[in-house]
């Protein structure tokens, strides 16, 4: 009996382990990026009612940034995105920040607004582009794609600015 139910507990134990290792992993994978994946076929809704295709970005180097008005990690690093927009922007490089569907319009177009906002501002009214770029709920959730189309790098939380300008600078140099 105590063989039977030391094995048992050891059993749980693999089985624990094994849950553990897999769920990081699968995390790690997420996190990661989605390095080769081809950037969706999206619809971006600019706050000035035009729109912007995936399509329509090939070519450049691109970053997609997913926020919310609500998030103080997004707010944070908007600085930080209109920096990096205003150091690229003549060399091939776009911006688009994509606000949630549960953020208020009014709230989005006021932010854009006060800060003066300088790249191009969506709004994803009922949620279609978070789904299409893969589910994206939490914020900020940011894409770098390059001038192929192909998701690059994948962030979610805050980028590190110094190794988000370096990895722009190689993409804009590919041919």
């Amino acid at each position: 009996m105590k063989t039977l139910l030391a094995m048992l507990l050891n059993l749980r134990l693999i089985g624990c382990r094994l849950l553990f290792w897999s769920g990081l992993l699968g995390v790690t994978l997420a996190l990661w990026g989605c390095s080769g994946d081809r950037a969706p076929e999206s619809t971006f809704v600019l706050l000035d009612g035009s729109q912007v295709t995936s399509k329509q970005l090939q070519g450049k180097v691109a970053l997609v940034n997913f926020w919310a008005t609500s998030c103080t990690s997004c707010v944070a690093e908007m600085p930080e995105l209109v920096a990096t927009y205003n150091k690229f922007k003549d060399r091939g490089y776009v911006t688009l920040a994509v606000a949630m569907s549960y953020d208020p319009p009014s709230y989005v177009v006021n932010f854009a607004q006060s800060r003066q906002l300088p790249f191009g501002v969506a709004i994803d009214n009922t949620g279609k582009v978070a789904r299409e770029w893969g589910e994206i709920k939490l914020t900020p959730t940011t894409f770098l794609v390059n001038k192929q189309g192909e998701i690059v790098k994948r962030f979610v939380g805050t980028p590190d600015f110094a190794e988000l300008h370096k990895l722009i600078e190689k993409l804009l140099a590919e041919t």
